[in-house]
């Protein structure tokens, strides 16, 4: 799964803060919010401009990410 699709980085664009595309809402504001125990469709609600697509594309990114880190580090 590509990152690109669902997130970009743009220096002119909250200092290059990874943002879901399109968007000006940090990626980080997803896995605070999942952290704080609120639920996906909370976040959503709070950021309507972001779609369940790319918020769920996220948090597949980052799996895969770490399942690779899992694995280079075994």
């Amino acid at each position: 799964m590509s990152a690109e699709k669902f997130i970009e980085r743009d220096p002119e664009k909250l200092s290059g803060t990874p943002v879901f595309a399109g968007t000006r809402v940090p990626v980080k504001n997803l896995f605070d919010y999942l952290e704080g125990g609120d639920s996906l469709d909370i976040f959503l609600d709070d950021f309507p401009t972001v779609t369940r697509e790319q918020a769920l594309g996220v948090l597949e990114v980052y799996r895969e990410w770490l399942m690779t880190q899992h694995e280079t580090a075994a």
